[in-house]
């Protein structure tokens, strides 16, 4: 609850009059894993910000605001520098529809997701790495030490011609060249993931999944053994269109993307060989956060 009061704290005085504020007591319940790579932070940011709305009477219009709201009480409480993406989806999340985000303009565009044969499989390794703090905000720096070498703003502007003209002129070592090339191909694979998926082409949706996991593990250098493991047993799985890890890295969780028909298979093939105590939920695209009347 003493989280709850701060994260509170900081987002009344932009959600409603300041006056007096009484006290509530509140119960949290969730199915959402914790440290798992699923947004629960954001998702207990949202659904707070929710909830005082409804209490107090005052919506916030603008629900992109109300997003950046969430997203500063992580970067004032939790002391953690993320981006929008997660507060973003929680609050304007649409059912059957992925959202293709420009996290500088803030503007979105729906995607359908809508192919009712396939399914999103999370697997969660229910490990979790102490570096995952630390490393996600060296992983900040180290993109922002490549923006300043290749002259860009940040790395949204940067090409991999000039990121190679960089790199092989001397100016970059091999560290922040690898973590460069990941932020700059993830970009172009998310661009053309929502070109795909508008065309109901699951197929090269799930080969870029595959693409990004392995960006993430061999340029980013976010995953670990058990995520790796998690991804290869999959793929191996026929049925399986695409598998990759999901949140900061270093543990949470896999999605993978499967034949409905396919799925029993999956959870068949990673129970008995992976070396850890997994667990599964199938998921689908759902609206962002609402209020419940019981």
């Amino acid at each position: 609850m003493g989280q709850l009061r701060q994260r509170s704290d900081r987002m009344l005085p932009k959600c409603v009059p300041i006056g007096i504020i009484v006290g509530f007591d509140a119960v949290i319940l969730s199915s959402v894993p914790l440290g798992g790579g699923l947004s629960s932070s954001a998702s207990l940011e949202v659904a707070t910000y929710s909830f005082i709305e409804a209490i107090t009477g005052n919506k916030t219009i603008q629900l992109v605001q109300k997003a950046m709201v969430c997203q500063k009480a992580e970067h004032m409480f939790a002391g953690v520098p993320c981006g929008i993406m997660d507060q973003f989806i929680s609050v304007m999340g649409i059912e059957g529809h992925a959202l293709l985000i420009d996290c500088k303009s803030l503007q979105y565009e729906p995607v359908p997701l809508t192919e009712s044969n396939y399914v999103f499989l999370i697997t969660n390794s229910n490990v979790h790495h102490e570096l995952s703090s630390s490393q996600y905000q060296l992983r900040r720096y180290q993109c922002e030490e490549a923006s300043d070498l290749l002259n860009v703003q940040s790395l949204r502007f940067a090409t991999m011609e000039n990121l190679n003209k960089v790199h092989l002129n001397g100016k970059m070592n091999e560290i922040i060249y690898k973590r460069a090339r990941h932020v700059i191909t993830e970009i172009e694979r998310t661009k053309t993931a929502a070109d795909v998926l508008k065309r109901g082409d699951y197929k090269s949706f799930g080969e870029l999944m595959n693409a990004s996991h392995n960006s993430l593990r061999d340029d980013f250098e976010v995953s670990c053994t058990e995520l790796d493991q998690l991804v290869e047993l999959a793929r191996k799985v026929p049925g399986v269109l695409g598998s990759r890890m999901t949140g900061g890295g270093f543990g949470g969780c896999t999605v993978t993307l499967v034949d409905q028909a396919a799925v029993n298979s999956v959870v068949s093939a990673i129970s008995s060989e992976y070396k850890g105590s997994p667990k599964f939920y199938i998921v689908s695209p759902s609206c962002g956060a609402k209020i419940v009347k019981l």
